[in-house]
């Protein structure tokens, strides 16, 4: 007897993955921003790494509280699209009967077998049936409030770290250059991660999160050195 092997697809962590990336991202790019900015404006050591700091904490409860308040409303929507699919099932279970079979009949199905495999779809999990095939509900795709906030709080301290250390340990006289290259290394590393995570061409996803990172250091500082310089 054959044992049957579970397929692992990538689908399922984009959740996290989408969550983690985004903020391990936000984080590099911010912070790294906020302390060229800071420093292209000739403020003293200390006070580009406190700006440093201030942007890692006020960015970190940022992050988590976007990501709770956006998914948390994916998931009231969610909610109540399977809070009205049951009231329907309970009102018109024949109708609902229908409407799944002409789903899979759009999919290729011929009608006899769609109507057959709606039949026994529904006897098994009707509510499962409609949220998956009619709504575009899964396990694998629904939100997760909690898990995206503390995820992007996270993933996105964890990003801010790394131009902040090197901002800190850089002597002054070179801390705009080295947090601008190690910065953009991060960067570069973070994007081919997330490519591999998911399947996509590592070059591609590495070299655009480069690009738009170095484009976004260089608006920040230079609007910094315009602003040192003014005052």
């Amino acid at each position: 007897m054959r044992s049957t092997q579970i397929e692992q697809h990538r689908i399922g962590r984009i959740g996290w993955l989408r969550a983690a990336v985004l903020g391990a991202n936000d984080g590099i790019l911010s912070t790294a921003s906020l302390v060229l900015g800071v420093a292209t404006a000739h403020a003293t050591h200390a006070n580009i790494v406190v700006a440093g700091v201030a942007g890692l904490v006020a960015g970190t409860m940022s992050m988590a509280a976007g990501e709770y308040v956006s998914v948390h409303s994916q998931a009231d929507t969610e909610k109540a699209e399977l809070k009205m699919e049951g009231a329907e099932l309970a009102t018109d279970n024949p109708g609902e009967h229908r409407e799944l079979a002409d789903i899979y009949v759009t999919r290729g199905l011929d009608p006899a077998l769609a109507k057959q495999v709606a039949q026994q779809l529904m006897a098994h999990d009707a509510l499962g049936a409609h949220a998956r095939d009619e709504l575009g509900i899964s396990d694998a795709l629904t939100a997760r409030p909690i898990q995206a906030a503390l995820t992007s709080a996270a993933s996105f301290a964890s990003g801010a770290a790394m131009p902040l250390l090197v901002a800190a340990l850089a002597p002054p006289s070179t801390l705009i250059p080295l947090v601008a290259a190690t910065s953009l290394g991060f960067l570069a590393m973070m994007g081919a991660l997330a490519a591999h995570t998911g399947g996509a061409p590592i070059a591609t996803g590495s070299l655009r999160v480069a690009f738009w990172g170095a484009l976004a250091m260089a608006v920040t500082a230079a609007v910094g050195s315009f602003f040192g310089t003014a005052v």
